[in-house]
């Protein structure tokens, strides 16, 4: 049995090498790319290794990595169950994102590949050690850092356009704002603690302070709801939560290489959301979890995660940049999985089990749709990479036709952007019904609840409706007059297979989860069972759901069954039945050019595009911000495939 802290730490040295071969062999471009790529392979296997072992065998004690008694600091790492899935899911994402990026990053060698590939490296380093330590002080401030100077660094790739440099400020800015409240927040519980009994070393360790917080929650009630609030806000702030996300976010997602902002996207917003359910359900020990308002703080969580979800995809609804469109769709995906940890945080603290259960659900639902968004999200990003790549452009006003020319690309865009909209068969749809059903039935506890996921439900509906317009008028429309230039110039716009792979890896998952949900249920199921301390004592000791086999999911009282293997089979068979019958009818199909009234011929101003859609609602919703830019072309593609 592999030691899961040490899996972790060897990961992370193996990357600083990674990082230091790629910087100084920098100038063979040709094979950097490679390097880079094999680290992250290496790395990854070794932390799936340490994550699969803490699953089945369950954690291990604290691992002293590094102390430093002159300054007062140590480096202990540490994985239980709820690391282990934040840890596996960086290290999913991070190999497709590493293959991508050696044929994408190609096309932005005038800009040196030396200064991507060490920072790329680095940044995963980063999140790894931001999962895994247990200092709430010293090194989550030095992991913080890591990762926010070389997000930074890779956002603004090309210092050349202007517009990149203002994202990497706004993101700079925003990261080291959430950085000194978190560690703000961190000092107000050690000093209103008092001795804890640990060493000096070890007085910001978070079983240090989390044995603190039961007289704290006695005698300085407002000092643990002010500290409470600071992480609120910290953390929000990294998994762009309102009002935060529309800061930042919209605006660095897009100005770093795609496979930078598949990353960004896919696993760095998740440290946020790994904070709040760390700091939120898991610092307060069980024997204090009765003096610990948390229905109250679940309530507010509740309602941020409820705003962030609409104004989110709403204000994506408005755009016609693709990886603009996609960011501000991160922020309306982060309020799902903030509404689910809110639903949790209300019902769990009940003193009527089966409420409390209904938390358990929530939760699951929650960390489950992390996962989901962490795959589905990194997917989308890659897409539109590869669509930039091909093109040269962001801008879905001047796309078209793309289907005929990339047909990989365009049906793992189909598959994520089903998942995203939580269609059901694929994975989107598995973990928002569990928080939905969860909180519709919990309205008993708090009448808010179903309120609020009705405003859930049918952001859902505007979700599918965004990404009928991303998928729509890249690949379905008539082909526009960029493409049908592209394609004259190419013949075939598909991207290589080092790029095509990982779409494909990613979009598999994405319809695995969606057929068989009861995986990723049992890891989080695994999972928590290795993390029983504060309220994961009662995570680990409650069902989600009710087994039902491979077939699904069953409700907690058989009130609600979802059964996506039979569901696929009916489908199937309507759809079969129904083919069978049209041919019946021996119709003939064919294709005839737009006839526009005889008074023009068809040129590519007549196409449907992408600022035509939705426009009543657009209006409607104008003051809700987040209006669409102008194109502002990214970093230049070169022709030259």
């Amino acid at each position: 049995m592999i030691n899961a802290e040490y899996a972790v730490a060897a990961a992370m040295l193996i990357c600083l090498s990674g990082a230091l071969a790629t910087w100084t062999g920098a100038c063979r471009k040709s094979t950097v790319g490679w390097i880079a790529f094999g680290t992250v392979v290496v790395s990854s296997l070794l932390v799936l290794a340490g994550v699969t072992s803490v699953l089945m065998f369950g954690s291990g004690k604290p691992v002293t990595c590094l102390a430093v008694p002159a300054f007062g600091f140590a480096l202990r790492l540490h994985v239980d169950g709820l690391s282990a899935v934040f840890l596996g899911l960086v290290a999913t994402v991070a190999m497709p994102a590493a293959l991508y990026s050696v044929e994408y990053m190609q096309h932005h060698l005038e800009h040196g590949t030396g200064r991507y590939y060490p920072d790329f490296l680095l940044f995963i380093v980063a999140m790894y050690g931001l999962i895994s330590t247990t200092d709430m002080m010293w090194f989550f401030f030095i992991f913080w850092q890591m990762m926010t100077l070389t997000g930074y660094t890779l956002i603004r790739f090309d210092p050349k356009n202007p517009g990149r440099l203002r994202a990497a400020n706004k993101f700079l800015i925003m990261m080291q704002i959430a950085c000194a409240v978190s560690m703000i927040g961190a000092q107000l519980l050690v000093v209103a603690g008092g001795p804890s009994g640990a060493s000096s070393m070890l007085m910001y360790d978070f079983d240090s302070v989390s044995s603190n917080m039961p007289q704290l929650l006695l005698k300085n009630p407002g000092t643990v709801a002010m500290a409470l609030a600071l992480f609120l806000i910290g953390f929000g702030i990294k998994m762009g939560m309102w009002p935060f996300g529309q800061i930042w976010l919209p605006d660095a997602h897009p100005a770093a290489p795609s496979p930078v902002s598949a990353m960004l996207s896919g696993v760095m917003i998740k440290t946020g959301v790994y904070g709040l359910m760390r700091y939120f359900l898991w610092l307060v020990p069980a024997n204090a979890c009765g003096d610990y308002p948390v229905h109250y703080w679940g309530i507010a969580l509740t309602l941020l995660g409820t705003i962030t979800l609409f104004t989110g995809t709403v204000q994506a609804l408005k755009q016609d940049l693709s990886k603009r469109l996609l960011a501000f769709s991160t922020i309306g995906q982060a309020g799902y999985i903030l509404l689910g940890l809110g639903v949790c945080m209300t019902l769990i603290g009940s003193k009527d089990s089966a409420i409390a259960a209904l938390g358990v659900a929530a939760f699951y639902g929650a960390l489950f749709h992390t996962l989901n968004h962490g795959i589905f999200k990194s997917l989308l990003f890659l897409n539109a990479g590869s669509v930039l790549h091909a093109t040269s452009t962001q801008d879905l006003n001047k796309l078209g036709g793309l289907m005929r020319f990339m047909p990989v690309t365009a049906v793992t865009t189909l598959i994520a952007s089903f998942s995203i909209a939580g269609v059901p068969l694929f994975s989107g749809f598995a973990s928002k019904w569990s928080i939905f059903t969860a909180a519709i039935q919990g309205y008993p506890a708090c009448r808010l609840l179903p309120l609020c996921v009705m405003v859930a439900i049918i952001t859902s509906a505007v979700t599918l409706a965004l990404f009928m317009k991303f998928f729509g008028v890249m690949f379905l429309t008539r082909t526009s007059a960029l493409v049908a230039e592209k394609a004259r110039k190419h013949r075939v716009l598909e991207v290589g297979w080092k790029m095509r792979v990982p779409q494909i890896a990613l979009a598999a998952v994405c319809v695995l989860f969606g057929l068989l949900p009861v995986l990723p249920i049992s890891i989080i199921r695994h999972a928590l069972e290795g993390s029983r301390h504060g309220f994961g004592e009662v995570l680990a000791g409650a069902t989600l759901l009710a087994p039902g086999g491979w077939t699904g999911l069953g409700g907690l009282n058989h009130e609600s069954i979802y059964a996506p293997v039979i569901l696929a089979l009916v489908l199937g068979t309507i759809f079969l039945v129904t083919r069978r019958v049209a041919k019946l009818g021996g119709s003939q199909r064919r294709s005839a050019k737009p006839w526009l009234c005889g008074y023009v011929k068809e040129a590519d101003m007549h196409r449907y595009r992408a600022r035509n859609f939705y426009g009543e609602i657009k209006r409607c919703v104008s003051w809700m911000g987040g209006a669409s830019r102008p194109q502002a072309e990214p970093v230049p593609v070169s022709d030259d495939k």
